[in-house]
């Protein structure tokens, strides 16, 4: 019986093989296309674009339903469900843009 399991891309579902992309959850070219993807960071700070950037390299924003994502706190002890324009964590519930939304909206520019 075998049971192995098979690490998919968060972003396309095909299957990955490389260490580094199993570990970030995407592969090459998902990942290069989540980079490229345009899209308005205005209302943001710098500190917010880097750490919607970091969030998306360390995998920690999955896919929940289409538009939906669940994103990990920075020190990992949370899980806040997030989309582009709502987020459960402290900052979205005072209605004010957090790095996880923009992380979502990273992610469905590409």
């Amino acid at each position: 019986m075998n049971t192995a399991t098979t690490t998919r891309c968060l972003h396309c579902h095909r299957p990955l093989r490389n260490a580094r992309s199993i570990a970030n959850g995407y592969g090459p070219t998902c990942a290069a296309k989540i980079r490229r993807a345009p899209v308005d960071t205005t209302d943001y700070q710098p500190h917010q674009i880097t750490s919607a950037r970091e969030l998306i390299e360390d995998g920690a924003i999955i896919p929940l339903r289409s538009v939906v994502f669940v994103a990990v706190s920075t020190d990992g002890t949370e899980t806040y469900r997030t989309a582009p324009t709502a987020c459960t964590c402290p900052a979205g519930l005072k209605a004010r843009r957090c790095y996880h939304q923009l992380a979502a909206r990273m992610l469905l520019a590409a």
